[in-house]
């Protein structure tokens, strides 16, 4: 397969494995890529999610499959599904309920980067290269993704990034907010993150997606699970490591109480 998912204890990592042809996105890839992110939340033991290429040495993913589209430009069916395809995995990927991980090592352009974007954090390796290149082609970034980009960078320098398709590398791309980690290897955070509360984690998830679709004041849910936090077994625990001065033990809650939603396509 294209892409596939590998687990390890609490983590599931999906993987672009289309190496010869540097991960670019073909039609297949899209439209099985909901269903690889709901392998990959199966068991409920999964902590978090790492997006990456299976192929270290190779670019994280150069984008759409020129080719395919080429040879299907006219094809007002082919583009349709094309367009549902990406529609639909790229608004799956940022509501996923765990929190997730793009790993970049390599080129990661257009379509590549639009699904480092969806995911919660990017941690690049520092020879990774990064571009939002429709304009080079004279095509159009969907709506989705601009407002990834405009999320991450500001207004200012999504437009840049837009209008001129210009390439950046791993330091620019941190500088402006695109990345948050510059790093030869993921596992760091993957720990830190697997480390910390899931609760939290879970709670944290949604209420930054409320504040990125325009909320801002607490209501009677996020008063409520602020105050029910203290119930939970996640504070006994959390506060029983910090007073004996040792390290937390958290377990994923069997169920997750925030706004996430299990994907399902």
């Amino acid at each position: 397969m294209t892409i596939r998912v590998e687990k390890s204890p609490g983590l599931a990592r999906s993987l672009i494995d289309r190496a010869d042809k540097k991960n670019a996105m073909s039609l297949d890839m899209w439209e099985a890529l909901p269903g690889i992110l709901i392998q990959a939340m199966s068991p409920p033991a999964i902590r978090a999610l790492e997006l990456t290429a299976a192929d270290p040495e190779a670019a994280f993913c150069a984008g759409a499959d020129i080719g395919e589209m080429l040879a299907n430009k006219d094809n007002p069916e082919w583009l349709a599904r094309k367009q549902a395809a990406i529609n639909r995995a790229q608004h799956m990927l940022p509501r996923l309920p765990v929190p997730t991980v793009a790993f970049i090592n390599g080129d990661c352009i257009g379509g590549g980067a639009g699904l480092a974007m969806a995911c919660d954090i990017r941690v690049a390796a520092p020879s990774a290269r990064f571009g939002i290149t429709p304009a080079r082609l004279g095509l159009v970034y969907p709506l989705h993704d601009v407002k990834l980009l405009t999320d991450l960078v500001g207004p200012g320098q999504a437009k840049r990034l837009l209008y001129t398709g210009k390439l950046i590398d791993a330091a620019e791309a941190q500088r402006i907010g695109l990345v948050e980690e510059i790093a030869d290897a993921s596992g760091p955070m993957i720990e830190a993150i697997l480390a910390a509360s899931p609760y939290s984690q879970s709670m944290a998830k949604g209420f930054v997606r409320r504040v990125l679709e325009g909320e801002y004041e607490d209501d009677a849910f996020s008063l409520r699970m602020f105050a029910e936090a203290f119930e939970r077994p996640d504070f006994a625990e959390g506060a029983s490591a910090f007073v004996e001065k040792r390290k937390p033990n958290f377990a994923r809650p069997s169920e997750c109480d925030s706004a996430n939603k299990t994907p399902s396509e």
